[in-house]
């Protein structure tokens, strides 16, 4: 009938006006969000927790200075919006290189660019590389006995290796641009962490010794682009069973009052990942803690309690022991309002 023609009309038109703006809204909040990697929230979290996995010859010095630490673990990011250079750093668009890319793609970075070119590689992300450059950065620094130059690659390298665990960091559609799936990069690694934190497993044990730090560097990548097709896959499933005003909800970013995913659409999404993002921040805290451990003992194990400027004090130490008590049982409970 002609009213129930106009009815259908009229909803499909308000259905698309709800779609454009919500798309419009998270296309801004994409932006800032791939200018953040895993999201501020997480990058502090990992960096910090990354700490609690030093041996004690490492602990007492990065404890002293864990605030720091923590607070420069988005260092990377915000170069990004002043130094262009920076951006190839933070992933590896693996799939630009055929379907068996860690097969096809060469390990040195001499080797990879005779093949690609090195204009090629700066375009379609240098993470792994850029891990091992700032591992050998952290080397020189322990044997200089440098503290700033120990602390800031400390952030920097752990800032990197946390960006590798991102399945949407290994892939071409970083944020589901190629399959209409905008917003799903800040969906993963920002909107899930931060409502489901409280429930994650986030101990990561010891760090360990790494033999060979690009090696290991590609093995995280593969790993996490073994994921990407999953990432993709269930979001689309779980997309079908929303409408609009179901799937998006206003949320404060800050001052600001935007549409983001609803939590009602965010637990269905993580349920169907079955733990995937508690998985990958407590692997990126175990390596993060590794890829620092390893660099000391490439360094030849200096003596970092030498370069204590200030202790903690008592409210401090007693603080961060709850906290490091709190982590052993797998939680996190460091706050931030940054």
């Amino acid at each position: 009938m002609p009213g129930n023609k106009k009815t259908s009309n009229t909803s499909l038109k308000t259905h698309y006006l709800i779609r454009r703006r919500i798309i419009l809204s998270l296309s801004g909040i994409g932006l800032m969000l791939l200018c953040s990697s895993w999201g501020f929230f997480a990058h502090y979290r990992i960096n910090r927790l990354a700490v609690f996995t030093l041996p004690k010859g490492m602990a007492g010095f990065y404890k002293t200075n864990v605030d720091y630490i923590t607070e420069h673990a988005v260092s990377a990011d915000k170069r990004r919006y002043v130094d262009s250079t920076e951006i190839p750093h933070h992933f590896f668009d693996a799939d630009h290189y055929g379907k068996k890319p860690f097969a096809a793609m060469p390990r040195r970075w001499a080797d990879a660019a005779t093949k690609y070119s090195a204009d090629t590689l700066d375009k379609y992300g240098t993470v792994p590389w850029t891990i091992q450059y700032q591992y050998y950065k952290l080397v020189r620094a322990f044997k200089a006995h440098d503290t700033i130059a120990i602390l800031n690659t400390s952030a920097n390298l752990g800032h990197y290796v946390a960006d590798a665990h991102v399945p949407l960091h290994l892939t071409l559609n970083y944020d589901g641009q190629l399959t209409d799936q905008i917003g799903i990069h800040g969906l993963w690694e920002t909107r899930l962490p931060e409502l489901f934190i409280k429930q994650y497993n986030l101990f990561a044990g010891h760090a360990h010794y790494i033999d060979n730090p690009l090696t290991e560097a590609f093995k995280i990548c593969q790993v996490s682009f073994k994921s990407v097709d999953s990432v993709l896959r269930f979001e689309r499933i779980v997309n079908k069973n929303f409408l609009p005003d179901k799937k998006y909800s206003p949320v404060m970013r800050g001052k600001r009052k935007l549409n983001d995913y609803s939590v009602a659409y965010s637990h269905a999404y993580h349920k169907m990942l079955k733990g995937m993002v508690e998985r990958q921040m407590r692997a990126s805290i175990r390596s993060v803690g590794s890829f620092w451990y390893s660099a000391w003992v490439d360094a030849g194990q200096p003596d970092l309690n030498k370069l204590i400027a200030q202790p903690l004090s008592s409210e401090e130490r007693i603080n961060l022991q709850h906290e490091e008590a709190m982590y052993k049982t797998g939680k996190c409970i460091y706050q931030t309002t940054k």
